[in-house]
């Protein structure tokens, strides 16, 4: 591990890192866990109206009910779509629902969606009731010796309990409960969200007919991404070279002109307008270095990833570690795009975040080079603020990767970014 800090600070930090970690995936599974309730009811919904329609439509009426089917199944599975999309990879929808219900019935999107309705509208709300109810039982057990006496006699025993309350010892043992299962939570929190998502992402992801025509569109978007970067980096370019070193160059020109003049009138005066000009000179070389390393950064040559990072992480704002575990070198293009969104994520830190802490891992598994940046600041980044993280975002997808903000309001702020990097 390398570290923005000094050595002897790091075991302590990597420590505080792991709690952290975990308070925050349990902090993360219980919003899951609310969250997938909240889809879950309108499943429930949605499933209770598929019923009584076609209860209806056994005498009739319900056929002129039937339209509206369709759009009551992908209306609420697009809402599962979105939060899953929250906190993963994105599930990109199929759109509007057939207008007909015998277009809806050949739809295998439909049916998928129809099969995760009643699904998530009765395990999956089962599912979510019983995982939320582990946290709530889990501070009512712990509380319990504070309140117990104002309960009335005959309901002072809670739920679970197999012996009667009546004084501190036996209300006592009550807290043991509840720590038990605030210990079950805290263990099993995050596999009880992820078991309850799985379905969703199964069952409305794209269909294979479909994931062709997506790749093609996603392809699509991905070569007018990585377009749009390169303009934007050869204007960028363009700008410092003319604003800066162009500027200096033309300065240098007009000195030694002017010396040239007055070397016979006044060498002193010629002396210090040479002086001058040595020092634009220099100022225009030092901003010429400056674009090339926008371009692809020495450092990167020099010291590989590991050392790049590490030096972004000594001069950043907030106290910063790095933690790289990347067995060889990747392309130049793939290194250089995880060192400028490392550049740039942290200059976010320092300037929006109100961060005490930040944490930058890399790793490599398989084709793909993934880095995480986390702060544990204020939250609400938003790729549409001018935060920076747009230009981020077209960085990466000019390679074919992946970004995932995580960035709820009150923090922590996750930003996680694949890059493939070939095998």
């Amino acid at each position: 591990m390398v570290a923005g800090k000094p050595e002897p600070a790091v075991p302590r930090q990597a420590g505080q890192g792991v709690l952290w970690r975990r308070a925050r995936a349990v902090l993360d599974a219980m919003e899951h866990l609310v969250g997938g309730l909240g889809t879950a009811l309108l499943a429930f919904v949605a499933m209770a109206w598929v019923t009584v329609v076609a209860l209806l439509c056994v005498v009739g009426v319900g056929l002129l009910l039937t339209p509206s089917l369709p759009r009551a199944v992908r209306a609420v599975a697009a809402r599962e779509r979105a939060r899953l999309s929250r906190w993963g990879p994105e599930i990109i929808g199929p759109g509007r629902a057939p207008p007909r219900v015998r277009d809806a019935l050949a739809d295998t999107g439909l049916r998928r969606e129809l099969f995760w309705v009643f699904e998530h509208g009765t395990v999956g709300l089962f599912f979510s009731a019983a995982a939320i109810t582990m946290p709530v039982a889990a501070a009512q057990d712990i509380t319990y010796p504070l309140w117990w006496r104002f309960l009335p006699p005959g309901d002072r025993e809670p739920t679970g309990v197999f012996w009667s309350v009546r004084d501190e010892a036996t209300a006592l043992p009550v807290t043991l409960i509840g720590l038990g299962l605030a210990a079950a939570f805290v263990l099993f929190g995050p596999v009880l969200a992820r078991l309850q998502a799985w379905p969703g992402r199964r069952l409305l992801a794209p269909t294979s007919d479909t994931d062709l025509s997506l790749r093609v569109a996603q392809l699509s978007a991905t070569r007018a991404a990585a377009l749009d970067a390169h303009a934007t980096e050869l204007r960028r370019i363009e700008r410092s070279l003319h604003d800066g070193a162009q500027n200096r160059l033309v300065g240098v020109t007009v000195l030694l002109g002017a010396t040239r003049r007055a070397f016979d009138r006044d060498p002193a005066a010629a002396l210090a307008m040479l002086d001058r000009a040595q020092d634009a000179a220099e100022q225009a070389l030092a901003e010429l270095r400056t674009v090339v390393r926008g371009i692809l950064p020495p450092v990167l040559n020099d010291r590989g990833l590991t050392g790049a990072l590490a030096g972004l992480a000594a001069n950043c704002g907030v106290p910063c570690e790095v933690d790289v575990d990347v067995p060889g070198r990747c392309a130049a293009s793939v290194e250089a795009t995880a060192y400028f969104v490392t550049a740039e994520a942290l200059t976010n830190v320092s300037r929006h975040s109100r961060a005490r802490h930040a944490l930058v891992t890399v790793r490599r598994q398989g084709a793909q080079l993934r880095l995480r940046i986390e702060d544990d600041g204020v939250g609400g980044a938003d790729a549409r603020g001018g935060s920076g993280i747009a230009g981020i975002r077209s960085r990466i997808e000019a390679h074919d990767g992946r970004l995932t903000l995580t960035s709820p309001p009150g923090g922590p702020t996750t930003l996680e970014v694949e890059l493939p990097c070939g095998s």
